[in-house]
């Protein structure tokens, strides 16, 4: 049964992929959208700036671990369907401090849940029977894949995740479907590949070595830069979440992605291509001779492949971006915006983004 909710609550809008969502609702849906956002370091305001005055827009700021701010949004505004995307969502800070994971994206989720639960008992039956709850996750909870292997993670792989953050996403997601199997919560699920697009926080991949680049700084990378990453664009995941949202099937989970795999360093050299194409070195050199490989982190997966077959057989949705025009599309932006990725630096330290100097790559 396909929904169409009037109103939707967007956790952790104010992020990389909750302001994507944001804008793809309030561009080709007529819901009201209720951004609920911490405003942590990675927030992303200047995303949804365009939205401020706009009439269905609303902005709370507050985290999802504050149940009395949770029950006043639900009362006030009436969500007929939630997007949970707020999480900390970073492995190498989850591995420097796993604890902030564990309150967010465990318990932050729970007492969600709950709220949830609450609110759908004091609500009428058919604004009980329409409501969608989505928790949006990652590929990164079924662990690691084998590098030469044709297996890709299917909605029935089982989870084995190998960082605190993973971890953490895998234990949220286990609550999801408890809370589904116990109370009759109306959730849909979904588990997404590495995402990359425009105003994504500077310490990820694809947005760090564009600028490192940019500035003709060295580019460091994990290992030998061989870890295999499932790319998609972040417009075409937040128009399968809306898929998903409003026509996947209650209980169930549906893996996203754009079948876009490709090692850490394929990447890395793609970009320094871009660069040099659009912003050619003074001496001529090539940006690649920039790269140098790093010590490796612990617990670093080596593949992630994601099987999207359910999604797009049973709901019709296909990305739109091949991973050359969207990353094209997106080295563009970060260099054409370099005024709000240096005002992102700068408000959080520049040395702790690896974009002063500092040989650090952080790479998901």
């Amino acid at each position: 049964m396909e929904v169409q909710p009037e109103c939707i609550l967007v956790t952790g809008g104010a992020g990389f992929i909750g302001s994507a969502v944001i804008r793809y609702l309030l561009n080709n849906t007529g819901a009201v959208v209720i951004n609920l956002d911490k405003l942590t370091y990675a927030a992303n305001p200047a995303a949804l700036q365009e939205f401020a005055s706009h009439l269905r827009y609303r902005f709370v700021r507050a985290c999802i671990t504050d149940r009395e701010a949770l029950r006043s949004v639900f009362a006030s505004h009436c969500p007929g369907a939630v997007m949970h995307l707020a999480a900390e969502t970073h492995v190498d800070r989850s591995i420097d401090e796993p604890m902030n994971f564990v309150s967010t994206n465990v318990i932050g989720t729970a007492i969600l849940l709950e709220t949830v639960r609450a609110y759908l008992s004091s609500t009428s039956r058919r604004k009980k029977q329409d409501f969608r709850f989505h928790h949006i996750s990652t590929d990164e909870v079924f662990g690691s894949l084998d590098e030469g292997g044709g297996e890709r993670f299917s909605e029935t792989t089982s989870y084995a995740p190998r960082s605190p953050y993973a971890a953490s996403k895998a234990g949220s997601d286990h609550l999801v479907r408890a809370w589904r199997e116990t109370y009759g919560l109306p959730v849909v699920l979904s588990n997404c590949c590495n995402n990359y697009g425009p105003w994504q926080f500077p310490e990820k991949l694809i947005p760090l070595m564009t600028i490192k680049a940019l500035k003709g700084e060295t580019l460091p990378v994990y290992g030998r830069g061989g870890q295999i990453r499932d790319w998609i664009h972040v417009d075409d995941h937040a128009a399968a979440l809306h898929t998903i949202l409003t026509r996947g099937e209650l209980g169930e989970s549906y893996n996203v992605g754009a079948d876009c795999e490709r090692r850490n360093l394929e990447v890395v050299q793609s970009i320094c291509d871009l660069v040099d194409d659009e912003a050619p070195l003074e001496d001529g050199s090539c940006r690649r001779e920039l790269i140098t490989f790093v010590a490796d982190r612990p617990g670093h997966d080596l593949r992630y492949a994601i099987d999207a077959s359910k999604i797009r057989t049973q709901l019709g949705w296909q990305p739109r971006e091949s991973f050359a025009s969207g990353l094209a599309k997106t080295v563009k932006w970060y260099m054409e915006h370099a005024d709000w990725w240096q005002r992102a630096s700068d408000s959080y330290g520049g040395d702790r983004l690896g974009l002063g100097g500092l040989t650090e790559v952080v790479a998901s």
